[in-house]
């Protein structure tokens, strides 16, 4: 054999090992309720979402973070936020906290796999920096805002201290183009933009959180107008806000179908946290809301979907899963080996794709620094420690007659410890602690194992010169 025709066989099979790894879109919902979805209520109008959770697999104990920061520090780095310093609650805009650069992301540990790695959408994973920011952490192309919160149409951002500016980039560049854009449609806009100038040749990992349903609550009329049967506004419009992002997935899914990446490709669909019932979301049977360690606050809604790569679908999987595990699984699918023995997450590669056991017994719901709460899991045993947070009851739906801002708030007490058995009890009615004292120390002393490897939480400070008005208007790097 020549040296020519050699060199031609390995260079296509190369090509061919490279573009039969699947292609991955995970989306991410902010601020969802584990009732929020027509799968699940009927008063909802998802029939996208519902579509495909039915024809793949519903993951029904699927877990995350009760905030924001915390779940999308998982989803990138595969750590516990305790692990990380991110355990404490969200990264503020003008704060100086930011997922480790010591961690490789995901989208670097794609990219080393031969993919092609787009973000759209929200970050809220710190840039006071510009090594911080999507495309310095493994993504080619980033369209989104770095906070955590801002308007839908204007995309403007306000701190705590009333700071305000433009949050929406394009890369490293202020998008100044999408004032009056609802974001949910524009980044459906810039996902079937990437799928249409997508190399066939190439996987395709796409990470799209989308900033939907998160407050303000925001969304064009024709939407609201589809729940004109609720009476209560602000429900009304985050139904609608729900209905938008649904009608969002619809339309990039079709544009994959049309291009052929369908036939290939994982798509997993997630939130970050449990619904804020404070708000106008709702978690039911669930307890608790998010920024709780309440299973309404920790227990995410979400599915997998694939047209060829699931063994088993149709069915809801109870296997115990975290959002750390999301990185070992996605690396797994893509052909590679996870290489860092801290990592703790790991690959349920075989639950999700072969219909197999779990590979998960137990895991850590959070560890807080500043204050004595934590919460762990433990086979069927759940153990709290301190305050689960605020809103500790049962919500029911939004209605005319309850003030959801105020509706169990933390007003209550709690035992220093407390135990549910959570496979006989989901919904967290029966504390145990009083009748399995043996039960509660197993578990405290589990708790104390999990304690030692934690680390500080980072320094939220305010930072004065993160303030927009050194930077054109703009929330940018530069001030750390």
């Amino acid at each position: 054999m020549s040296l020519l025709r050699a060199v031609c066989i390995l260079t296509t099979f190369v090509i061919c090992e490279c573009a039969e790894k699947p292609h991955i879109v995970f989306i991410v919902a902010d601020d969802l309720g584990w009732n929020d979805v027509g799968f699940r209520n009927p008063q909802m109008i998802t029939p996208n979402l519902d579509r495909l959770a039915k024809a793949g697999v519903i993951l029904n104990s699927s877990y995350v973070q009760p905030l924001c920061s915390p779940s999308r520090n998982c989803f990138m780095s595969g750590y516990f936020p305790y692990h990380t310093g991110l355990q404490d609650g969200v990264i503020q805009t003008e704060a100086a906290q930011f997922l480790p650069v010591n961690l490789t992301t995901i989208p670097q540990k794609l990219k080393q796999l031969g993919y092609d790695t787009h973000m759209v959408g929200k970050w809220h994973l710190g840039f006071c920096n510009w090594k911080y920011t999507p495309t310095e952490r493994g993504f080619d192309t980033y369209l989104g805002y770095y906070s955590g919160m801002e308007d839908y149409f204007t995309h403007i951002s306000q701190n705590h201290g009333g700071d305000m500016g433009l949050d929406f980039h394009f890369n490293k560049t202020a998008y100044r183009d999408a004032n009056g854009t609802y974001s949910a449609h524009l980044f459906a806009d810039r996902a079937i933009e990437i799928i249409d100038n997508h190399d066939k040749s190439k996987p395709l990992y796409m990470y799209l959180p989308f900033q939907s349903v998160h407050e303000p609550l925001e969304v064009p009329p024709k939407y609201e107008n589809m729940y004109k049967n609720i009476e209560t506004k602000k429900r009304r419009i985050y139904c609608g806000m729900v209905t938008a992002l649904d009608e969002a997935v619809g339309n990039i899914t079709r544009t994959l179908e049309e291009k052929g990446l369908m036939d290939n490709l994982l798509l997993v669909f997630t939130t970050d946290n449990g619904g804020p019932t404070y708000k106008a979301a709702n978690n039911l049977p669930l307890r608790g809301a998010k920024a709780t360690l309440w299973e309404g606050g920790t227990k995410g809604t979400g599915f997998i979907y694939s047209k060829s790569l699931l063994k088993k679908t149709g069915y809801l999987n109870t296997g115990m899963m975290h959002a750390v595990d999301w990185y070992p699984t996605l690396v797994e699918l893509a052909g590679g080996e996870n290489t860092d023995p801290n990592m703790d997450g790991v690959s349920q590669y075989n639950m999700l794709i072969n219909g197999g056991a779990s590979k998960r017994n137990e895991f850590v719901y959070n560890i807080y620094d500043e204050i004595d709460a934590a919460a762990i899991r433990y086979g069927d045993l759940k153990l709290i420690q301190g305050s689960p947070g605020a809103h500790n009851g049962w919500a029911p739906l939004p209605h005319l007659g309850i003030d959801e801002g105020v509706y169990e708030a933390d007003n209550q007490t709690f035992p220093p410890f407390m135990l549910y058995n959570i496979t006989a009890d989901p919904t967290e009615h029966f504390d145990l602690s009083a009748m399995y004292p043996e039960l509660v120390d197993m578990m405290k002393k589990r708790l104390e194992i999990w304690k030692q490897s934690g680390v500080p939480a980072q320094d939220n400070s305010s930072i004065p010169a993160a303030n927009p008005k050194y930077y054109d208007g703009v929330w940018s790097p530069g001030w750390c």
